[in-house]
C-alpha cells in the first residue's frame, strides 16, 4: 500500500533531496507538497528536532496525512555552535543563500583554518494514527575560506566534509546523498518507516 507522505518543507532545493533518497529506500511512497492552504509554521523550538517535530505535527493535524518535516542547521564550533538553528536567516529573516555564506566567512575571517563544523539534520515524521518517528544525521567537516561550486544549496559552497578536498557545492548530486546530514537523516527515517509502516514496503516485480 502507498503511504502518502506529505513534506513539510517549501524549499525545492531539500524536496529534491528528500525525494532522492526516499526513492532509493524500498519503500512505496507519495510525496505531497505542502497545500497552499495550509501556513508555514513558525520555527520556535530551541533544538532541530522541537522545530521539526512543530512543522510535522501541523501539517498532520492540518491534512490528515502523514508529514515529514526536518530542521538542519550548521554548527560551527568558532562560534560556540552557531548559527545552530538560526542557520537559514543567519545573516537577517530574508537572507539569501549567499547572504548566509558571505555573513558566515565574516564572522570567521580572524579564525585559522582549519574551522571545524558539523551539519546536522533532525527529521520528524508524524504519522497518522499519532506515532512519531524521529531521525537524525550528522557530517563532521570544515569551514572553507571561499566559496566553491556551484552545485547544492544553503552552505554547501563553504563546507567540506572531512575526508573531501571537495565541498558539498563541487559534488556531484549523488556524492553528495550518500554522506549528507540530510542523507544520513533520510536514510535513518527510511528504515524506521521500514520497521513501523510494513504496508508501505515496496512489492518486489
Amino acid at each position: 500500500m502507498t503511504l502518502r507522505l506529505v513534506v513539510a518543507t517549501a524549499n525545492p532545493d531539500k524536496a529534491r533531496e528528500i525525494e532522492a533518497v526516499l526513492r532509493d529506500s524500498g519503500l512505496d511512497v507519495d510525496l505531497v507538497a505542502r497545500p497552499d492552504e495550509v501556513p508555514e509554521v513558525e520555527e520556535t523550538g530551541a533544538t532541530l528536532e522541537e522545530n521539526a517535530r512543530l512543522k510535522a505535527e501541523a501539517l498532520r493535524d492540518a491534512t490528515g496525512l502523514a508529514a515529514l518535516a526536518d530542521d538542519t542547521g550548521l554548527e560551527v564550533d568558532a562560534l560556540d555552535g552557531a548559527p545552530g538553528v538560526y542557520s537559514a536567516r543567519f545573516a537577517g529573516p530574508d537572507a539569501t543563500y549567499a547572504d548566509n555564506c558571505d555573513h558566515l566567512l565574516s564572522a570567521l575571517a580572524a579564525t585559522p583554518e582549519p574551522r571545524t563544523a558539523r551539519f546536522a539534520t533532525s527529521i520528524v515524521v508524524a504519522l497518522a494514527d499519532g506515532r512519531e518517528l524521529v531521525a537524525r544525521g550528522e557530517v563532521d567537516g570544515s569551514i572553507t575560506t571561499t566559496p566553491r561550486g556551484d552545485g547544492g544549496f544553503g552552505y554547501d559552497p563553504v563546507f567540506a566534509p572531512t575526508g573531501s578536498t571537495l565541498t558539498f557545492a563541487e559534488m556531484t548530486p549523488e556524492a553528495k546523498h550518500a554522506i549528507s546530514h540530510r542523507g544520513r537523516a533520510l536514510r535513518a527515517a527510511a528504515a524506521a518507516l521500514w520497521d513501523s509502516v510494513p504496508s508501505a514496503r515496496r512489492e518486489e516485480p
